[in-house]
């Protein structure tokens, strides 16, 4: 097994990315398994789109419409999602 953790130093949380070698994760579960990114800031949010795009990565309806109205969904090869939201996130 092996991994990789992004984050910021002191902060309290992190992402975790793990894979087993020689182990197929398999297709996700539903199109609703996603990871969502807000990103405020309409410049920032339009360049993140822009990189996906130009890395290949085309956009694709998202199942819950919610997510279309201020963000591009992108899915990878294993069926799981990446939305790009560019909105503020608001806690509860």
């Amino acid at each position: 097994f092996d991994g990789v953790m992004l984050g910021h130093a002191g902060a309290g949380y992190h992402l975790e990315f793990t894979r087993c070698r020689g182990h197929a994760a398999g297709r996700a579960p539903t199109r609703d398994n996603l990871l969502v990114f807000y990103l405020p800031e309409r410049d920032e949010w339009q360049q993140a789109v822009d990189r996906m795009r130009t890395c290949g990565h085309e956009p694709v309806a998202a199942f819950n419409p919610y997510w279309d109205r201020q963000g591009v969904t992108f899915e990878d090869p294993d069926g799981y999602r990446v939305v790009l939201q560019n909105a503020q996130w608001r806690d509860g």
